[in-house]
């Protein structure tokens, strides 16, 4: 073997964390940086990937081509998404139905602030409840091209709404597959018996705080989609200009946020994102009716012919397609209506979802590599119902042969350059996240990575936990996929710090959907169904704000979680300290006292049996008798 003979104790925690960070660092030196496409960049990336797995980590070559072939095939889902987000649109826009739905946004407001909000935050918060995987900005993305928004911004937009919604997305797949299969559900579960509990119960504790903690960072996050349109997109690029906005902005949060935290605590994890955003739809378009809490100004972007070029996407509706063949409202929009009842059906009819389920291209144990797995779902993808809907709106608005030819045609062409740029970012990932089977026994890449930050920040590591999510999330590009790697690493460095295991896997999950804003592989995918693939650099220059919002906001509420609130969590193990024993007159009064956390707990021998109280503060002596 060729590889180097590092062994897990040769080399220290942090540094071998650094050396796993490395991949991800010189990436953003690259796109962010240096402004390189991921075109170019990603392919290097790649080379220097399967480098440092073979000579670092020592993985075998046939794991390394394995764990590729998996990045493939993962690829070849996330572009079949792709395909059909932008064969939807391309067939709306060849049958007139866009022009419409543009025409119709902008008679229930011109202000592109109220628009922002109706299509990116509450439209794209309830397809991400039905479907996840990156189908909010490939829907919702092409969608504000269409009424309108630079095609930068549409993807901005289309990226930042994959943060408060995801935890909860594809009718709560993160939660339901991502934590409870990356917790030891056995252990765990043994441990909960031993006091009358069962998993359920723990598990949905998790999901009651994921949500709250969601909850309390989403309801600023429209006003944060407004600040950021104004200012990078604004004739005076002001961060204050939009900010009549304001009142609008928090309630249109709300009416998601609030009916999202109910569903979350009181019917679990697989409807908060559909039904806040439907509640959330329902309520701001009446409101909007109503005209209550719409500011007196306008906002818009400058004109069209004064937008930079890094602005602009190959995708646009031109004035022929505007005064081609008109469609009524009703009917151009019964494609989006298909498209949402479908995609709920789908996930939650479940004769229908184990019929779609059965379709299915598997690759099992790749080249003998046990766990290496990839499968293509044709028809339960969110690709395959995208195509469905386009098939369908053909009759609904009587199209012409060429002109759903030409939908196809357009189609192929945009996915071209993000098929080429997914074929090496997924497979680097996957090379990532399978590294942990390996000669030098090393921990995996992710887990070396999480490790390092845990042992360099100890106490306050908490605030940080958010953040390991979010890490995982920028490289698999999913909430789902960082759960399963790191939730069970999140409990055990909560029990290691004597801190509730709950919330730490509630911040992991909340970080992970986070980190959805700022992975690689989904920016590429909005971008490409606008055309602006080659600039995936600008829009992580701008996604970071956000995700440095969310993450450090989610952080301090942890913390505030952990200090100030009484936990709940049937599992923590309290440290007693201090303890101290009292021999009182016939073995009554007093008999022990000790100290947990920051209380003096005091125990007492009474006629009746033993009776405990407990004092606010530590260094307080427990009364003698009971009744003191």
């Amino acid at each position: 073997m060729i590889f180097l003979n590092l062994k897990k104790n040769d080399m220290n925690v942090e540094i071998l964390a650094l050396v796993a960070f490395l991949p991800i660092l010189i990436s953003g030196f690259l796109l962010v940086g240096l402004k390189i496409p991921a075109k170019i960049a990603m392919p290097l990336i790649f080379i220097f990937t399967v480098l440092l797995a073979y000579f670092i980590w020592g993985m075998s070559i046939n794991r390394i081509l394995a764990s590729t072939l998996q990045g493939l095939v993962i690829s070849a889902g996330i572009i079949w998404i792709i395909f059909g987000a932008i064969m939807l649109l391309n067939t709306l826009k060849y049958s007139g139905g866009i022009s419409t739905i543009r025409r119709g946004f902008s008679d229930i407001s011109a202000d592109r602030r109220i628009q922002v909000i109706l299509i990116a935050w509450l439209f794209g918060c309830f397809i991400e409840g039905a479907s996840g995987f990156g189908t909010p900005a490939a829907v919702a993305a092409p969608l504000m091209v269409a009424v309108g928004f630079p095609a930068l911004a549409a993807v901005v937009f289309g990226m930042m709404i994959q943060s408060t919604p995801v935890s909860f997305g594809a009718v709560g797949t993160p939660m339901i597959v991502g934590v409870q299969g990356g917790l030891d559900k056995e252990m765990i579960t043994n441990e909960l018996l031993q006091k009358g509990l069962e998993w359920d119960f723990f598990f949905r504790l998790i999901v009651s705080e994921v949500a709250l903690i969601h909850c309390i960072c989403g309801t600023l996050m429209p006003l944060l989609l407004v600040i950021i349109m104004t200012r990078f997109f604004g004739k005076n690029r002001s961060w204050t200009e939009g900010l009549s906005i304001l009142p609008f902005a928090i309630f249109a949060a709300l009416s998601f946020t609030i009916p999202y935290l109910i569903t979350g605590v009181f019917l679990g994890p697989e409807f908060p994102s559909i039904l806040g955003g439907l509640v959330g739809l329902g309520i701001v378009t009446t409101l909007i009716k109503l005209n209550m809490l719409i500011p007196k100004d306008t906002w818009d972007f400058p004109n069209t012919s004064s937008w930079p070029k890094s602005w602009l996407g190959n995708f646009e509706i031109s004035d022929d397609f505007l005064r081609e063949k008109k469609i009524n409202s009703f009917k151009a929009w019964v494609p989006y209506l298909l498209l949402a009842i479908i995609l709920v059906l789908t996930r939650t009819f479940e004769p229908l979802t184990i019929l779609l389920k059965s379709i299915n291209l598997k690759f099992s144990d790749i080249l003998g590599e046990k766990g290496i797995s990839g499968s293509f779902q044709l028809l339960y993808l969110p690709g395959g119902i995208l195509i469905l809907v386009s098939i369908i709106t053909f009759f609904i608005h009587q199209m012409k042969i060429p002109q759903i030819s030409n939908a196809t045609k357009d189609s192929f062409k945009t996915i071209l350059g993000a098929g080429f740029v997914l074929i090496f970012t997924v497979p680097l990932v996957r090379i990532m996240i399978n590294s942990g089977i390996n000669h030098n026994e090393l921990s995996s890449m992710p887990i070396a990575m999480a490790s390092g930050v845990s042992n360099v920040m100890g106490e306050i590591y908490p605030f940080f936990a958010p953040s390991i999510g979010a890490i995982g999330a920028f490289l698999a590009g999913s909430n789902t996929v960082s759960n399963l790697m790191l939730s069970q690493f999140q409990f055990e460095t909560a029990n290691l710090l004597g801190i509730s295991g709950i919330l730490m896997v509630a911040a992991q999950s909340v970080g992970a959907a986070a980190g959805n804003m700022i992975a690689i592989h989904n920016v590429v995918a909005a971008s490409a169904t606008v055309g602006l693939l080659g600039r995936e650099g600008a829009t992580l220059r701008i996604t970071i704000i956000p995700t440095f919002y969310y993450l450090t906001f989610s952080g301090v509420i942890t913390l505030i979680f952990l200090n100030f609130f009484e936990n709940k969590d049937p599992l923590l193990k309290e440290e007693i300290y201090d303890v101290q024993t009292f021999a009182g007159p016939m073995g009554m009064g007093l008999a022990k006292s000790y100290k947990v956390k920051n209380l003096k707990v005091c125990i007492y021998n009474t006629v009746e049996g033993q009776e405990k109280i407990s004092l606010s503060n530590k260094n307080l002596d427990c009364p003698k008798d009971l009744k003191n």
